[in-house]
């Protein structure tokens, strides 16, 4: 039968409460929720394995625990403040220029090819509208593997209408 009032016995539940609250914070990146409480668990394993009794042990893993949650947690903040902005993936496209590398063909079914951010893109025109090669082009959306564009240069007919923000 376990002996709760062991340090042996207490080193050994600090250990794996150490590496369940790391494996919870590398499943949760970032946010530093767990981590000090992983912390606070091995400074207390370690206190067992030198014959600490376990009031002391616990009082430790709680102080430590609470002093690294305070000092990670402006670091949190911050990594959130700082989180990223812009689209992610395909989506980071919209509102980027480019140019028309091979010519968009009217009536919307067809593709042609764009150059955005040093990347080829198939692209349909916004309104169906032919767009010759070299013609600059802003990305308005990204359709699957398309990239809907407009040329630069002209109003787009729905910022016109009302309809959408520019």
């Amino acid at each position: 039968m376990l002996d709760m009032d062991s340090p042996e016995t207490w080193r050994w539940i600090w250990l794996a409460a150490a590496f369940v609250f790391a494996a919870g914070e590398m499943a949760s990146p970032g946010e530093f929720f767990l981590m000090p409480f992983a912390v606070g668990s091995l400074v207390a394993m370690i206190l067992s394995f030198a014959g600490v009794s376990v009031t002391v042990s616990l009082v430790v893993f709680l102080v430590v625990s609470g002093a690294t949650f305070a000092a990670l947690r402006p670091l949190a903040h911050r990594l959130d403040r700082q989180g990223v902005t812009e689209g992610i993936g395909s989506k980071r496209l919209i509102g980027q220029e480019g140019v028309v590398t091979q010519g968009i063909p009217g009536g919307g079914h067809d593709s042609g090819m764009v150059k955005v951010l040093r990347e080829e893109w198939r692209a349909v025109s916004l309104d169906g509208v032919p767009i010759e090669e070299g013609v600059m082009v802003k990305v308005i959306d990204i359709q699957g593997t398309h990239a809907v564009v407009w040329p630069k240069d002209l109003p787009r007919p729905d910022v016109a209408a009302g309809s959408l923000e520019p």
